[in-house]
């Protein structure tokens, strides 16, 4: 609690606290929805937002709120499984990396800048393209394998910092096995970089699904932010007057970009030391 006190402190950081929150109330909403999310023609087309239709309702004849829902959901689980992938991926990456050295860093890292110097966007396009008809949640999240390289070599470099402090030194000399020094040890010095970053990779994840999506490369059955755009686009909505439909699934993406970076920025802030002391008021003009 007297974390989330200093961080709400931050303008940045409440804001973006406040809109994942909203949002994150939309998703609770969409266990409560009275349509299936993958089904037409479930009330009238074409209406603009009313009482009765908060956002309208689309060609497809589908309430745009409640599918606005389900997007935020199933966007955010493909965010979460993508940074999960990634975050396991450059923690133990990282961690071998730095500790062991040698010819083990050598090859590791030549794995890390081959992923940093791939051109990932047309190989994404080309492994949806091949695999289309089956992707899901998991599928779609594991484009979180492609994110993983810099902040795996962010954290190679504290561990190399950290491999010449003295408690190293005197831990190697007491016996302690290397899992245990590497894993009880380092990790919690890496842990502020692993928050900082996994936001970052959401983000990432979120967009790189939203621009597949609109390229109708991903499995449009699935109602997420990059589906709803996609079928708002390929219905030629903005030209129909149909701006609602359109315009809602921008507007989330948004706020929840913003949200995040914002969330993502004032954490960085809270986990360097210099700027810490000055926002929690330790140092008084």
């Amino acid at each position: 609690m007297n974390l989330l006190k200093d961080l709400l402190r931050d303008g940045k950081f409440k804001f973006g606290f406040i809109t994942l929150c909203i949002l994150l109330f939309l998703v609770i909403l969409s266990f409560f929805s009275p349509y299936n999310p993958t089904i037409w023609n479930v009330v009238p087309r074409d209406l603009p937002p009313s009482i009765k239709h908060i956002f309208g309702t689309n060609s497809q004849g589908q309430d745009i709120f409640w599918q606005i829902t389900f997007a935020i959901r199933n966007s955010l689980i493909i965010a979460s499984i993508a940074a999960l992938f990634s975050r396991i991926i450059a923690i133990i990456i990282g961690l071998v990396a730095g500790y062991r050295g040698g010819r083990m860093d050598r090859v590791l890292m030549s794995i890390n800048d081959s992923f940093l110097v791939l051109p990932l966007f047309p190989i994404l396009i080309l492994i949806s393209t091949l695999i289309k008809g089956r992707l899901s949640f998991v599928s779609l999240g594991l484009i979180g394998v492609f994110g993983w390289s810099w902040d795996a070599r962010v954290i190679r470099s504290q561990i190399l910092s950290l491999r010449e402090r003295e408690f190293t030194f005197t831990a190697v000399l007491s016996g302690s096995k290397t899992l245990h020094l590497v894993f009880k040890e380092y990790l919690p010095f890496v842990i502020p970089i692993i928050f900082s970053t996994i936001i970052n990779n959401m983000s990432w994840a979120i967009g790189m699904e939203i621009t597949l999506a609109i390229l109708g490369l991903s499995n449009l059955e699935i109602p997420t932010l990059g589906t709803m755009l996609h079928w708002a686009i390929s219905y030629q909505a903005m030209l129909l007057g149909l701006w609602w439909w359109l315009l809602t699934p921008v507007v989330i993406s948004v706020f929840l970009f913003v949200s995040l970076y914002l969330l993502s920025v004032s954490i960085s802030e809270y986990l360097d030391p210099r700027t810490r002391i000055q926002r929690i008021g330790i140092v008084k003009e």
